[in-house]
């Protein structure tokens, strides 16, 4: 499952944050990155996802 997230992160960062903690901080911290750099969003998402 960890694998398919990691997917998610890469193709749509906010994704991948969604699917391993909801509609927390961390996940509307993921749309900003992503929307100031899509690089920062898939670097936060991965670190989301690998964290827990």
């Amino acid at each position: 499952m960890d694998l398919l997230k990691v997917i998610a992160a890469i193709i749509l960062p906010p994704l991948g944050t969604f699917l391993e903690v909801g509609l927390s901080k961390h996940f509307w911290l993921n749309i900003l990155l992503t929307i100031l750099g899509y690089i920062p969003g898939i670097v936060h998402a991965v670190y989301i996802i690998a964290r827990r």
